[in-house]
């Protein structure tokens, strides 16, 4: 008998067996599809970052003032001469937040035709540790329609600061040849052969004066203090491209133009101000790191969209101030033309208070493909972005979220029928954090109205969320571009419309890569050819970059 009962007890658990299999199966399924919904419903890397800065006891602030050159090379062979700048970069031992934190950079405006420049430029950096400095100071032949040759270097070594440093008084530096462009250095050598008065080595002369303790306790950082210096830089050509044109004066016709700015703000950009770009596509995050083929691609075109717009050609206003003034934001009025013809401005704010802006708007279809990006030179940490529009008030004693505003509304006193008043007060700057490359935290925006106010005296600042003031936000965006189409557009710097990375932007990144990792087919070796001789300039542009970059860290021992 129990031989008989003994195969129906297994039989009868066999079943069961069956059955808890299933139940095992389904638990792993739902927990599979738990986890895809939560992968899903994460959002990309990227955005607020809430990193502290390193603690570190305050500095010292010193001003830096670039003087003048002597015995430069000559980088264009017709005119036996150059167009120089210099691009400063200043290092020090205090540790950052993040290792792609951009460098402290300055540049100065771009000297035409000269060898032997004068800029008597000042910048003054802040929170310099008692551990000193070392600066670097390249000088740059600047070439609108090729890319800028180098032609020497200059490091400034100190490995301490005091009270009682006696800083550095229109001091001589050799300027350094090895990292020169060698066509720059043999147009000068065959020169000398003809001319007497041709030397074989230049010089900079700078200064570095101590202004005393920096006040506060902001010790973990250097940062801009001023001046406040602006630009404005115009393309014809672009201006052509995008439709927009500059009202002649005196009866003069109009000429295509448009217009892009930069605003050295007063520093410290508030700590909490620190974001990074959104890998809100799987391409995005080798754009930003320049690591793929596609990427590197990407990163180095948009690199040179920034350096072709924000170049400083003959055309190029540019001017300062010590530090913000009234007479600082009638010039930001004056850039973004006041409450004229209802434009919109896309903006980039980087960690050292630089804002850039440029007009946005559906005119401009070309290929200035990511906006906030190309603002910010493919940095991967920025302080803010979004865009913003500045509106006339009817009062200027009443808030703006109280009263009639042009656009949309005809006020009396001002354009479109009359000239503008120049008084601040007068006039709304409404900024948003509507930008999809970095998405700016919006519980931030009374921290960078704050820091707003401070740099723009006497202007009204009204923050908008894209999501939270989504609906009005777009109702007083459509009031601007109404008043756009009913006003016509003149000297103006567009870019496209909507997200910072559009599908049809994506697309043309796409077709770009494609043509030059595999070439069309008639042009496929040229196109390799091309693309191999441009990772490798690339390469050993940044090989020498890297060796002046040690040297420098190295010291003069190095």
């Amino acid at each position: 008998m129990e031989d008989e009962k003994t195969p129906q007890t297994k039989q009868s658990a066999q079943p069961n067996g069956h059955r808890s299999d299933a139940i095992a199966s389904k638990l792993v399924n739902l927990q599979e599809k738990k986890s895809s919904q939560k992968k899903k419903d994460k959002p990309p890397a990227g955005g607020h970052d809430e990193t502290p800065i390193p603690n570190a006891p305050p500095g010292f602030t010193l001003k830096f003032t670039f003087h003048r050159a002597v015995s430069l090379p000559m980088a264009d062979i017709n005119t036996l001469s150059s167009d120089p700048y210099i691009l400063a970069q200043l290092n020090t031992d205090l540790p950052t937040r993040h290792k792609q934190d951009p460098q402290l950079r300055f540049r100065t405006p771009t000297v035409r035709r000269s060898t032997n420049p004068v800029w008597n430029c000042e910048w003054v950096v802040a929170n310099v540790p008692a551990s000193g400095f070392a600066l670097k100071a390249r000088i740059y032949d600047e070439d609108p329609a090729d890319h800028d040759d180098r032609l020497g270097n200059v490091h400034v070594y100190v490995n301490g600061i005091g009270e009682n440093w006696e800083g550095i008084k229109e001091q001589e530096f050799r300027i350094k040849k090895r990292m020169g462009s060698k066509r720059a250095y043999l147009v000068r050598g065959c020169a000398s052969m003809f001319l007497t008065n041709v030397r074989l080595s230049g010089t900079l002369f700078m200064s570095v004066e101590l202004l005393g303790e920096t006040e506060g306790d902001y010790g973990g950082r250097v940062w801009t203090v001023g001046p406040c210096a602006w630009s404005q830089h115009f393309s014809p050509m672009i201006g052509r491209l995008a439709g927009t044109k500059d009202p002649g004066k005196d009866g003069a016709a109009e000429k295509y133009n448009f217009q892009a700015n930069q605003f050295q703000l007063e520093g410290p950009v508030p700590s909490s101000l620190y974001h990074r770009y959104v890998e809100f596509k799987p391409f995005v995050a080798g754009m930003f790191n320049s690591k793929s083929l596609r990427g590197r691609i990407l990163n180095r075109a948009l690199h040179h969209q920034h350096s072709r717009i924000y170049n400083y050609d003959r055309t190029t206003v540019y001017g300062s101030f010590p530090f913000p003034s009234t007479e600082m934001t009638l010039k930001f009025l004056d850039l973004v033309h006041y409450d004229r013809g209802g434009r919109i401005y896309t903006y980039v704010i980087t960690l050292d208070g630089q804002w850039r802006f440029t007009e946005t708007g559906k005119e401009f279809g070309i290929d200035l493909l990511s906006k906030h990006t190309m603002h910010s030179d493919v940095n991967i940490y920025i302080a803010y972005s979004g865009e913003f529009f500045v509106r006339r008030l009817k009062n200027p004693h009443k808030s703006p979220l109280e009263q009639e505003t042009h656009p949309p509304v005809d006020i009396e006193g001002g354009p479109p029928h009359a000239g503008p008043p120049t008084d601040p007060a007068y006039y709304s700057l409404v900024i948003d954090n509507d930008s999809g490359t970095y998405r700016p935290n919006a519980k931030l925006l009374p921290i960078l109205k704050q820091f707003m106010q401070h740099n723009l005296p006497g202007l009204k600042i009204v923050t908008l969320d894209s999501q939270g003031d989504a609906e009005r936000m777009a109702k007083m965006k459509t009031e601007q571009r109404e008043r756009k189409k009913s006003e016509g557009t003149h000297k103006a710097y567009v870019q496209d419309d909507g997200e910072s990375m559009s599908s049809s932007d994506e697309e043309e990144l796409d077709r770009r890569a494609a043509e030059v990792e595999a070439g069309d087919e008639g042009n496929q070796k040229k196109g390799k050819r091309g693309l191999r001789g441009w990772i490798e300039g690339d390469r050993e542009r940044e090989k020498r970059e890297t060796e002046d970059d040690m040297a420098i860290r190295a010291g003069p021992g190095g």
